[in-house]
């Protein structure tokens, strides 16, 4: 592995600058996540996957409030269909 070391300087907020060759290395773009994984006294920066947390409220309901007993109405209804195509 061709190991190369980066520096930036920490500001008094506590943020540094991923320098530009590292973001190129990882394909971050403006506003991208990225994830810590700290082992001991070192820490390593990823691309961040989304979870399910993160997502959470990005997409906004066809209706608010939600009716909850129609949209499980609607998943009850599907699951008979399947369940009825998979007899026959």
């Amino acid at each position: 592995m061709n190991e190369r070391q980066y520096t930036s300087t920490m500001t008094s907020k506590g943020q540094v600058t991923i320098p530009v060759a590292i973001r190129r290395m990882l394909k971050l773009e403006p506003n991208a996540t990225v994830a810590f994984e700290v082992k001991g006294d070192e820490v390593r920066i990823k691309p961040a996957r989304l979870s399910l947390e993160a997502i959470y409220g990005a997409v906004k309901p066809l209706t608010t409030p939600e009716d909850f007993e129609r949209i499980e109405q609607i998943a009850n209804e599907e699951r008979a269909v399947r369940f009825l195509e998979k007899d026959e």
